[in-house]
């Protein structure tokens, strides 16, 4: 996955609270294999009409949230079901950082696992971004991950908390199969010595 450090970018704000992950990538749209194309279908049901033209009252159709990257939305983000996929839409849609006040366990991990930096801020921090992004059009926020801050060029700050296991992989951009990755010889030498071991039983 790729590194997080610091990352300045336009705000879309989701102003609604228990988005779940069906509404974040509906269930028609998990028959493909591989990780990428997801973005297209990213809130499906709330981006389009029924007849698939765009839904111009929903909040990313806005153009002042064209070319976003920071998606600010409000409680329990991500909850329901575990599907990764939501992640993925998410990614590929061009977020690379959810700030909300709170988050769904399982969505949070995957987050992490996906290289979409989660960000959890108070209601009233929260709040202030959301006002924040109403009145400024092409409303900025910079995340620094190795600060641990989120700001904007108006004074705004607020500091956030993460793990060190969690932010290490961001900053070095490390998903499991890297972290695997990273013990490569001590594998093969198991696999030698098992293997050794096995011919010798025979």
């Amino acid at each position: 996955m790729r590194a997080f450090t610091k990352h300045t970018g336009i705000v879309a704000t989701l102003d609604r609270s228990n988005v779940d992950t069906d509404q974040i990538i509906p269930k028609q749209f998990l028959k493909r294999i591989e990780r990428t194309g997801f973005g297209q279908f990213l809130f499906f049901d709330w981006r389009f009409l029924d007849d698939e033209s765009p839904n111009l009252e929903f909040e990313l159709n806005q153009p002042q949230f064209e070319g976003a990257s920071i998606l600010v939305a409000r409680s329990n983000f991500g909850n329901g079901s575990s599907r990764e996929h939501a992640v993925w839409a998410l990614d590929d849609y061009g977020f690379c950082c959810i700030i909300a006040d709170s988050f769904a366990d399982i969505f949070y991990n995957n987050c992490s696992k996906n290289g979409v930096l989660p960000v959890v801020l108070t209601k009233q921090e929260v709040d202030q971004i959301h006002q924040k992004t109403a009145t400024t059009p092409g409303y900025q926020l910079t995340v620094d991950l190795e600060a641990l801050s989120v700001t904007d060029a108006a004074g705004f700050s607020a500091s956030f908390e993460i793990d060190d296991f969690r932010r290490q992989c961001f900053l070095e951009g490390l998903d499991h199969i890297a972290l695997t990755l990273h013990h490569e010889n001590k594998i093969r030498e198991f696999e030698e010595k098992r293997a050794l071991e096995v011919s010798a039983i025979e």
